[in-house]
């Protein structure tokens, strides 16, 4: 239960002064629902402005602070501008400008003959000084000190940056001080403030000991709670399987297993003789063959006279997973089923019964095979598949469900990079599979400027006449007003003039029974192009598609395009990939497109990614899969997450070690407001007495 001395930041935001619907809405889009979000939306940037008593003293460009008086209005015919004529003290002009038809409100803001002070960027528009459309006008010079050093916030539709700001502050007046969970040591050498200063610190200008201090908040709290799962885990009684090697030995494999894979199931086979119960993470590349290595871990368990069951995200995932399995698993004689929310009647009670009396030895499902109502006789095996889609309190759910705690087995397709392994997956033991089957074609990848569109469609329509399949990716759902960018239900709508009712679409957007139905027209061959977002970037698996456009390519994250190349190249045919890019061309755009054409590497090209995307860019569920971060960016994860980790497990040691340590001395206790305070919970719930 949390702190009640935490609860004034666990406040909705709906309770803020002047936070109504038409303003929660656009709160709710960026995950700001509590005052604790709001006092932890960073800025951005900052806005640096200098004061100016003559304008001749500022250069074009600069951000500036200026008192003018306005002296004539000049409206512009037509669309034009509206233009407010004013004076600095020593009689400079400037125009201040506005766009729009509305021009009531410039007037009301700068009446003529009254002193104004104005922030905003001064450009020139020919010999004239201009602002256009002031970030501020004030009476008053005091009341503009805040923009000499301003911060910019995240927006969404409806949120303005005056509205975030003030938010912001009425937020950080709910923060009172708390206990210190940082070691003292650690606080002085690094020159770090207290918390409640640092939060106040961070919103008001570039304060790098500030904003560090509080990404290392949020990783202390992320490693402190994976090591506390991983305690929990050991300390609980599982069920030692030991597999006879006779049902494997029936397997109709498609190949030889590669070392990568040998070595993953000896890994995997060792960790469930045990007492305890396994916690591993499985990394495979696009195509290494993970879903071998799950197939034989199950085994281990059926041959032990146990029950496995396999989780999988997306019912369209699960049916794919179930169809690869019971062709492999023909030879065996093992009963395997499927279980999904679409099972009601004789058939969900049919499978229900089986799991209860142990007659179904593999369950492959959505987490319908989780719920409350699904008892099994002796599940001691759970594999979870695309692993980053569950989070650890999930897993821990799923713990409940044997009568014993079963053996985890997570897989991951997307590679991760070593630095932020720890970070996402530091309660697990890792296994990878870095060798690719033989056999394996590699994807031709090639990168085509938009102006060729016309060639691209052409060499679609030829591609989809031989029985082909194809997808073509785009960046977002629909076009807007300041975004040029292809749309994805604007690129079907034209692609089906070419092509007719051979084009499905799927989008996160439409509701899941027609995504499930488009999805499934493509799977059985029933359509010949999937126009999609980036909801098909793990899972697919139709082998007849070889070819993947994916428009405006500079946009996404190398690790994305890697996934999404993975789509195509798993059939026997020769697989071609598009990337489609844009006119303009930044150089870290050209880097990771040039990178996808040299390798298909997806480990390297994880690495890679980090390094491009460097330390400015947060960390993004589009650039490396879910990741529990909000404050920390990459560079503060690669360069804190060490000293985090080593503080974590120091804590736990004192844990162990004496009770009067650890978490329940008095930095123990700041320990655990710490995690309520990032919502590691279930990191809580796992400490004796929680």
């Amino acid at each position: 239960m949390r702190p009640e001395r935490l609860n004034p930041l666990f406040i909705e935001t709906t309770a803020l002064k002047g936070v109504g619907p038409n303003l929660a809405r656009p709160l709710e889009k960026l995950g700001l629902t509590r005052v604790r979000d709001l006092a932890y939306h960073l800025p951005e940037r900052f806005v640096q402005r200098r004061a100016v008593a003559d304008l001749d003293e500022a250069t074009v460009g600069e951000n500036v602070v200026v008192a003018v008086t306005p002296i004539e209005y000049r409206s512009s015919p037509g669309r034009g501008p509206f233009r407010v004529l004013a004076v600095d003290e020593p009689g400079n002009t400037l125009a201040i400008t506005y766009f729009g038809r509305n021009t009531g409100w410039a007037k009301k803001a700068l009446p003529l003959g009254e002193k104004k002070w104005i922030a905003g960027r001064l450009d020139q528009f020919g010999q004239q000084l201009q602002m256009v459309h002031p970030d501020h006008v004030s009476d008053e010079s005091g009341a503009l000190l805040g923009a000499l050093c301003e911060p910019i916030y995240s927006l969404s539709d409806g949120l303005t940056q005056g509205r975030a700001a003030a938010l912001v502050q009425q937020a950080l007046g709910h923060v009172e001080d708390l206990p210190e969970w940082i070691e003292p040591g650690l606080l002085d050498r690094m020159k770090w403030p207290i918390w409640r200063d640092a939060l106040l610190l961070a919103h008001k200008g570039e304060h790098a000991p500030a904003r560090d201090r509080l990404a290392y908040d949020e990783l202390l709290a992320n490693s402190l709670a994976l090591m506390l799962v991983r305690n929990a885990n050991r300390a609980k009684s599982g069920t030692p399987l030991h597999g006879d090697g006779r049902l494997r030995t029936k397997l109709h494999l498609p190949f030889a297993l590669t070392g990568a894979q040998r070595r993953s199931i000896s890994e995997i086979e060792g960790d469930m003789a045990q007492a305890a119960p396994m916690l591993r993470l499985l990394q495979g590349d696009v195509g290494s063959g993970k879903t071998v290595v799950a197939l034989e871990s199950m085994l281990v368990a059926v041959e032990g006279g146990a029950q496995a069951a396999l989780l999988a995200p997306t019912e369209i995932l699960a049916r794919q997973h179930f169809e690869t399995l019971r062709r492999m698993l023909a030879p065996t004689g093992v009963n395997i089923t499927l279980f999904t929310g679409r099972d009601k009647g004789k058939a969900r009670e049919s499978i229900l019964m089986g799991l209860l009396d142990g007659s179904i030895d593999i369950c492959v499902g959505t987490h319908a095979i989780f719920q409350d109502a699904v008892a099994y006789k002796n599940l001691a095996l759970v594999v979870i598949d695309e692993q980053h889609r569950f989070g650890v309190g999930q897993r821990l759910m799923l713990a409940q469900k044997g009568k014993r705690t079963p053996h985890c087995l997570a897989m991951t397709a997307t590679p991760i990079p070593r630095t932020l392994t720890l970070a996402q997956y530091g309660e697990m033991d890792v296994s990878k599979l870095d060798e690719m089957p033989p056999g394996r074609q590699p994807i031709d990848t090639r990168v085509v400027v938009v102006e060729r569109m016309g060639d691209v469609i052409g060499a679609l329509a030829r591609h989809l006449e031989s029985g082909q399949q194809a997808y073509w990716v785009c960046p977002m759902v629909r076009e807007n007003e300041t975004d040029d960018l292809a749309a994805a239900e604007a690129r079907f709508a034209e692609l089906r003039e070419h092509f007719g009712d051979n084009v499905a679409l799927v989008h996160g957007q439409l509701r899941s029974e027609i995504k499930d139905a488009a999805m499934e027209r493509f799977v059985r061959g029933e359509a010949g192009l999937l126009v999609a977002t980036t909801v098909i970037e793990v899972g697919v698996d139709v082998p007849n598609s070889t070819l993947m456009v994916i428009e405006a390519a500079e946009r996404f994250g190398l690790a994305q395009l890697h996934q999404l190349r993975g789509r195509v190249g798993r059939g026997e045919g020769k697989s071609t990939c598009l990337l489609l890019r844009g006119s303009e061309l930044s150089e870290t755009g050209r880097k990771r497109l040039a990178l996808m054409r040299e390798t298909q590497d997806g480990f390297r090209i994880a690495e890679e990614d980090l390094d491009l995307r460097g330390g400015g860019e947060l960390l993004g569920t589009r650039q490396s899969g879910d990741t529990p971060f909000r404050v920390a960016s990459l560079e503060q994860i690669q360069r804190l997450l060490p000293l985090a980790h080593d503080d974590a497990r120091l804590l736990m040691e004192r844990a162990n070690q004496d009770e009067g340590g650890g978490l329940t001395g008095d930095r123990g206790e700041a320990a655990r407001l710490l995690l309520y305070l990032f919502e590691r919970d279930w990191g809580v719930q796992l400490l004796r007495g929680g």
